[in-house]
Parts: structure tokens; C-alpha cells; sequence
């Protein structure tokens, strides 16, 4: 074990396992410390990847160079595009997983990974030195040092345990919290709060009544989630559908008063868009039942997740509400449902490339940022792990902006208007989803993965090899004022300027086959007429993008700003006036009394 790397990465989890890929691949010496090394690339709760927007952030994931859409084709048992009734803009890849070979795929690259060392212990304090970083204070190592840390972890800071009137600490069942790093960063200076989220009971699969649920099968064929996946050989397993009843509701309602969430024990608020079944019962009370998925966790497991019954109720009224879903009457019970409750820092703490404004060299992805989901994760780990990289070699940050990627939207909008729930990516949160679809993430990132260095020569050619059909493909197809503008603007094919990274051969297919340019061209052609205007929105907003902001401005010294606008200018430091006037609490009037300033700033400036 080495006492010293230029990057420690605290977490194993999904951001972590990004973040320390990225960096080991990009040639940084990266050490990365979890409580169990056993539980690297565990899926805590539903073991699934993607879904409605988060299908495309994994995309854009794969895009750049990272790993989690490789590893979900390797471990998937249920592929699915949802949302295939609506337009293409909304289609969204999503892969049912085998829990155990998704945990064993990231555990085998990570062991593999050269540049990474994967280190057991706690982390107890980051140690800061003239307001930067040099390392970390862990149990039983002692003193780590390092030029740059990031810490993704996940639920176990201050993790609590609730089912009913038991709480038990814990950061995931039978796995212990992370007890003392939450008052280091008090200490610290930042601003730390308090968060819920939750899981279902998992069931004995041989004790179901299949034939009292609706068969929810995968596509044929299965659409790789990779771009570097030729084709998916491994048989699917079918999920069912079936719903609660009154029965369960009335379950439910009788007993709120043994609620942790309703009794108030539970003090952090919990995701809005994957509320828990008391949740929805008591909020929705005009619905008569709700949905419940039947989904296996594996191929060597009679285990099966219940998806739509997250709850922390305790566990003979989890037993009363399953019983009486048609299907589930006999069903045995291998695990119940629980909350958990952990401690974040909400994100407009952070800078765009999400290091830390209070420490420099400090990084945070995942759910210490206030997010939820796998994959919102993995996205802030990947771009966390490139920007640390970065901030090493004194290069710009890479940011995506809000056209470019739905990862530049996330961000955007953790940074810009934080969060005090957990926050979950979503198609309506873009602006431009009509452009930043799940089938083109390769056109839109592909070229910034290869210049970043996370995309090998070989694949690259391969992809410049089907841009290249569609280019000619397009001219052909669409409008003739089209002039292929929509594949014009994008980056041209650069060059690496540093050694191939160490991606590994097992990604070295070619998924661009001969005749799939022809798919993406009547997808543009469909949307082509929405997508020019669109693409007028998007230079509107580049313009106030372009306009900076000087970092050491004085919001209090501009004249003409709102109280309110002056303290959330302050607080969150905005770098463009197009993030300021997104800044809640700032008016457009504001917005207009900032750009005045600018300009006044600028001509000074010019003379």
C-alpha cells in the first residue's frame, strides 16, 4: 500500500469507480479507499441501468470513454427501450442487470486497472494545508497524501438505517456508516444537510404466482446500452407486472403511526420522482392501486426486486401490504424494505468542473452532491475524475453546457440551483432534448472522449468510419438547405495529445456496422424543421453563455440588483450571465441591470 498518490477517491461506488477509471486510464497514480472492498460497484437498490433520461446520461457516459455502459451489456438480463410509443427525441435504454455479475464485472476492471490501487479502510478527515488539499486522515492507514481528492460517498455518511421504530447506522444493510467525515467537512466550512431514500423488499421468486401477473418481457433483438458492444449473446429473463390493491392501502393508512417517515424519525426529505408506497398512498389517495414490477436480480438467484414498494413500514405491515398484491399472497420474504437517511452537501458548494469552492483540489460526485440514481453517479464521477485530472495538468475544466449533454444539464443545475431533495435527471429538465437524444451521444461527445484520451484510436476510427457514411447518407437525405449542417457543426476528428490510454482490448468490437447510418438519418429527417429552430434557441443561448463574469465581481457594488439577486450571486458565484440569470431568486430585471454592469466593465476595461 502506498502512503502517497497524486489522487485518493473515497467511495467504491458508482461516481467513485468513474472518477478513479478515468483518472488510472488517463496515466494519474489513483488510490482508491472504500470501507469493503467486497462491495465495489454494488447496486444498492434496483439492479437496473437507465431509464427515462438516465438511459441517455449513460450513453453520454459510454460517449466520453467511461465504463458503466460496458459493464452493464457484460452483466444485462432484460433490455429495453422505453418510451418506443412516443417520438425517437424520448426513446430511452434501459437494462434489467444481474446484480452479482455487475459487482464482479467492476470489481474484475478495477483489480485490473493499471495505475489504481484499491485500498480497505475509513476515511475520517480530508486534510486541507493554506486552503488546498493534501490528502486524507483514514482508519487504519493513518495519513494519505495526495495533490487531489474526490469523495463520492454515496449513503454512508452518517448513514441511518430505518425500518418501523428500528434504526440501526449504516450506510447500506449490514454495512457500516461513515461516522466522522461529515464533521470534517463542518469544520471545513461547508454546509452540510440531510437526505432519504429508500428500498423494497426483495422476494423468494419461487414462492410467486406468476400466472397472476402481466408478462413484461425484454426487446428482440436487445439493443446493446455501449456503443462498444457488438451484439448482446446472453438470454434474456422476463419481468411482470402486477399492482396493489385496497387492501395494501388500507395496510398502509392503518398503520402511519408506526411510520418513521410519518412519525417524523425520518428528518431528510426523500426523491420526489421515486417516492416510497406510503408515500404515494397517502399523496395519491384518488388512485386505486399502483404498479409494482417483478424483476429478477439473476441468473444464479431465486431472488427477485419488487420495484414500486420502497418502504420503511415496519416488517409485519410489509408482510400485510405484499400479501395482498395479486401474485405475492404465498410470497416468502428473503429481505424487507428499509429508508435510509445520510448526510449531503448541497452542490452550489461547487464549481462547474465540481471541484469544491471553500478547498481547492477537492472533488464531490454522486450523492454527496444531493443526487439519486446510478447513473447521475457515474456521470459526476467520470466528469470529476477527468476535471481532477485537468486541474493536475493546469488544463481548462472540461463543462458541458446545457446544449451540449444532459450530463452539462445535470450539473448545471445542481451548481446553479442546488437541491434540498434528491435530485433525478429527466427528459423534461432539458431545453434542447429534441438534440440531445440517446442516439446520438457518440456525434455530440465521442470527439471530446477521444480528445480527453478515454476512447482508443481503434474505436475512434471505427466511429469516424460510420460518421463518415452519415455524412454522405445525410447530404442525400435531408432537406436541401440543410447543407448537413447538423453534422457539420460538430467537433472535427483531433488527435490525442498524450499516450492511447490503457482502455483494454475487451472494448475493441465495432458497433458501427454498414446500413445503421441510415436509422440516425430519418431520425433527423423527422425532427429536422423542430431541430432548426431549436438550434436558434441554442445560439441565443450560447451568446449569454459567452458573456463571463469577472470571479472577483462585487454583487453588492452593482447598482440597480435586488437584495435577494445580490445574496444568491454571492453565494453561488456564477462564471456567465446565462447561468446568473438561472441563479433562483434573480429576476430578469436583474439579469438586464448585470449585463448593463458588464458592458460598463468592459469598455473600462478596453479603455
Amino acid at each position: 500500500m502506498r502512503a502517497h498518490a497524486d489522487l485518493i477517491v473515497v467511495g467504491a461506488g458508482h461516481a467513485a469507480l468513474e472518477a478513479a477509471l478515468a483518472a488510472a486510464r488517463l496515466g494519474i497514480e489513483t488510490l482508491l479507499v472504500t470501507l469493503d472492498l467486497s462491495k465495489i460497484g454494488q447496486m444498492s437498490c434496483n439492479p437496473a441501468v437507465g431509464g427515462v433520461g438516465k438511459g441517455q446520461v449513460v450513453r453520454e457516459i459510454d460517449a466520453l470513454g467511461g465504463q458503466m455502459g460496458r459493464t452493464t451489456d457484460a452483466a444485462g438480463l432484460q433490455f429495453k427501450m422505453l418510451n418506443r410509443g412516443k417520438g425517437p427525441a424520448v426513446w430511452s435504454p434501459r437494462v434489467q442487470c444481474d446484480r452479482a455479475r455487475y459487482r464482479q464485472e467492476m470489481s474484475r476492471v478495477a483489480a485490473r486497472q493499471a495505475h489504481l490501487t484499491l485500498l480497505q479502510g475509513e476515511v475520517l478527515d480530508v486534510l486541507v494545508e493554506a486552503g488546498r488539499v493534501v490528502g486524507v486522515r483514514t482508519d487504519p492507514q493513518g495519513t494519505l497524501r495526495a495533490r487531489v481528492v474526490i469523495i463520492a460517498s454515496g449513503t454512508f455518511m452518517r448513514g441511518l438505517l430505518h425500518r418501523g421504530f428500528q434504526t440501526t447506522p449504516g450506510g447500506r444493510i449490514d454495512e457500516p456508516a461513515s461516522s466522522f467525515l461529515s464533521d470534517n467537512l463542518r469544520a471545513l466550512g461547508f454546509e452540510v444537510g440531510r437526505l432519504k431514500t429508500g428500498t423494497p423488499p426483495r422476494l423468494d421468486g419461487r414462492t410467486i404466482d406468476y400466472t397472476q401477473c402481466q408478462l413484461a418481457p425484454g426487446d428482440e433483438p436487445p439493443v446493446p446500452m455501449s456503443h462498444f458492444t457488438r451484439t448482446i449473446t446472453q438470454p434474456q429473463l422476463p419481468c411482470w407486472l402486477t399492482r396493489t390493491t385496497e387492501k395494501s392501502h388500507q395496510a398502509i393508512r392503518s398503520n402511519l403511526d408506526r411510520s418513521p417517515l410519518y412519525t417524523g424519525r425520518i428528518k431528510g426529505l426523500g426523491p420526489r420522482y421515486c417516492p416510497s408506497i406510503e408515500d404515494k398512498v397517502v399523496k395519491f389517495p384518488h388512485h386505486d392501486s399502483h404498479q409494482v414490477f417483478i424483476e429478477p436480480e439473476g441468473y444464479d438467484t431465486d431472488e427477485v426486486y419488487v420495484n414500486g414498494l420502497s418502504t420503511s413500514l415496519p416488517e409485519d405491515v410489509q408482510e400485510q401490504i405484499v400479501r395482498a398484491v395479486p401474485g405475492l399472497a404465498d410470497a416468502r420474504f428473503i429481505r424487507y424494505g428499509y429508508a435510509v437517511e445520510y448526510d449531503f452537501c448541497p452542490p452550489t458548494q461547487l464549481k462547474p468542473s465540481l471541484e469544491t469552492k471553500a478547498v481547492a483540489g477537492l472533488f464531490f460526485a454522486g450523492q454527496i452532491n444531493g443526487t439519486t440514481g446510478y447513473e447521475e453517479a457515474a456521470a459526476q464521477g467520470l466528469m470529476a475524475g477527468i476535471n481532477a485530472v485537468h486541474s493536475l495538468r493546469d488544463k481548462d475544466p472540461l463543462v458541458f453546457g446545457r446544449d451540449e449533454a444532459y450530463i452539462g444539464v445535470m450539473i448545471d443545475d445542481l451548481v446553479t440551483k442546488g437541491t434540498d431533495e434528491p435530485y433525478r435527471l429527466m427528459t423534461s429538465r432539458a431545453e434542447y432534448r429534441l438534440t440531445l437524444r440517446w442516439d446520438n451521444a457518440d456525434l455530440r461527445l465521442m470527439d471530446q472522449g477521444r480528445r480527453v484520451g478515454l476512447v482508443s484510436s481503434k474505436m475512434y476510427d471505427h466511429f469516424l468510419g460510420y460518421r463518415g457514411r452519415l455524412w454522405e447518407a445525410a447530404r442525400r437525405a435531408l432537406p436541401s438547405d440543410a447543407e448537413s449542417r447538423y453534422f457539420d457543426h460538430l467537433p472535427s476528428p483531433v488527435e490525442a495529445d498524450r499516450p492511447e490510454p490503457a482502455v483494454g482490448d475487451d472494448i475493441l468490437h465495432n458497433p458501427w456496422e454498414e446500413g445503421t447510418e441510415h436509422r440516425q438519418v430519418e431520425i433527423e429527417r423527422l425532427y429536422w424543421g423542430y431541430m432548426k429552430r431549436e438550434r436558434a434557441e441554442m445560439a441565443k443561448f450560447r451568446r449569454l453563455e459567452s458573456r463571463r463574469i469577472p470571479a472577483d465581481i462585487d454583487y453588492f457594488s452593482v447598482h440597480g440588483l435586488l437584495m435577494e439577486a445580490r445574496q444568491k450571486l454571492s453565494r453561488v458565484r456564477p462564471q456567465s450571465l446565462g447561468q446568473a440569470a438561472r441563479v433562483p431568486g434573480v429576476t430578469p430585471a436583474d439579469a438586464g441591470v448585470l449585463l448593463v454592469h458588464l458592458e460598463r466593465h468592459r469598455r473600462r476595461a478596453t479603455g
